[in-house]
């Protein structure tokens, strides 16, 4: 089977945003009654919901979390302050609704598919959706962590949970992850793309000591120098991945390629993410508009990240933890955005003359 032609084919078949609905909305929304753009992102966040469903007035009924599990060769360089064997475990526990993100979604009604791509450690879980390609990846500070075909299929299974999504009639996707070491990974595939120092992407991950912090960086450089020095086209996305990254990172890139190719809205969550949804951005630039961000995190390159994408963070919490936990927090203010746009009435239906906002409104255009 030529996997790469499958891609291809698959990310052919995503096509922009509506524009012209969502010109609409925005006339709807100046409608309502309310001082010209005076809910602010709420008021984005609905006119980018209309461009992506085809509909003004929206509803986030059905959401749920993907969470691409990996484990990641280069944790044995002593990068990570936690054991191997806690990505198997809290892929686990995210079943049974007790990690930090699965306990918020279960409070909220937000389903989760946890999705095994690369888990090193055995484990007994049939709840947990097993598509492993091999028990996590080559240590990247000295070899490439992937073939090239292993990482396509980890893109392939990310497209997979959207499609399923979409059978489903989700409403909306946050992507979310759980592998030991993939700060690391992130910052490497991160400095690939962006030209960006090692030293300026790499942060403290779930926790570390000085000196193993000033590891994790000349960790990060070497395996920079390396794929550097190996690859003939440091621009090509797969070959990034193949070289620095993980099956977390691969497979959360396809499911933003998923999500925009079945038109569904997704959110960004940490660090990890939002590589992710760059690399899905890179691979095929229209992704960009099915993409919202949740919150900003604490890792160091996550503002590079952001940006190269043209986006900001709605909210800043200090949050770390990963897992998709943004998504469950954005997904509230996105229900928000729908709720006004569906329940506010018009100036005509409260019985207002609106004239008095024209020299506002001319303003404002």
């Amino acid at each position: 089977m030529n996997f790469e032609l499958e891609l291809k084919e698959k990310i052919k078949d995503i096509d922009s945003v509506d524009s012209e609905k969502m010109r609409e909305a925005s006339e709807y929304i100046d409608s309502l009654i309310k001082p010209p753009k005076s809910l602010g992102k709420l008021e984005k966040i609905a006119i980018s919901l209309a461009g992506i469903t085809g509909k003004v007035k929206n509803t986030l009924k059905k959401k749920r979390i993907i969470v691409l599990c990996a484990d990641n060769g280069v944790t044995c360089e002593g990068v990570s302050s936690a054991p191997v064997s806690v990505t198997a475990s809290q892929a686990v526990n995210m079943t049974k609704g007790i990690t930090g993100m699965s306990s918020m979604a279960k409070h909220f009604g937000v389903e989760t598919e946890i999705v095994d791509v690369g888990i090193a450690t055995d484990y007994n879980c049939e709840e947990v959706l097993n598509k492993r390609i091999r028990k996590g990846t080559g240590n990247i500070a000295i070899e490439p962590a992937l073939t090239r075909e292993e990482v396509i299929r980890a893109i392939l299974v990310g497209m997979e949970s959207a499609d399923r999504a979409a059978l489903d009639y989700v409403d909306i996707l946050g992507v979310g992850e759980m592998g030991i070491g993939n700060t690391t990974t992130s910052a490497a595939v991160l400095a690939a793309i962006s030209g960006a120092l090692p030293g300026d992407l790499v942060g403290r991950g779930g926790g570390l000591t000085d000196e193993a912090f000033q590891k994790k960086i000349s960790v990060v450089e070497r395996a920079v120098k390396r794929f550097l020095n190996s690859s003939s086209d440091n621009g090509d996305i797969i070959d990034i991945l193949s070289e620095l990254g993980g099956l977390d990172i691969a497979a959360m890139c396809g499911v933003f390629l998923g999500a925009a190719k079945n038109r569904i809205p997704v959110v960004i969550d940490g660090y990890i993410s939002v590589v992710a949804a760059l690399c899905a951005s890179r691979l095929n630039e229209k992704v960009s508009g099915y993409l919202f961000p949740s919150h900003e995190s604490k890792e160091k390159g996550y503002k590079i990240a952001i940006s190269l994408l043209d986006l900001k963070p709605w909210f800043n919490l200090d949050m770390g933890l990963g897992e998709g936990s943004g998504c469950v927090v954005a997904f509230q203010i996105m229900e928000a955005a729908c709720a006004f746009v569906c329940n506010m009435g018009t100036f005509k239906s409260g019985g207002i003359c609106d004239d008095y906002l024209e020299e506002i409104r001319k303003q404002e255009k």
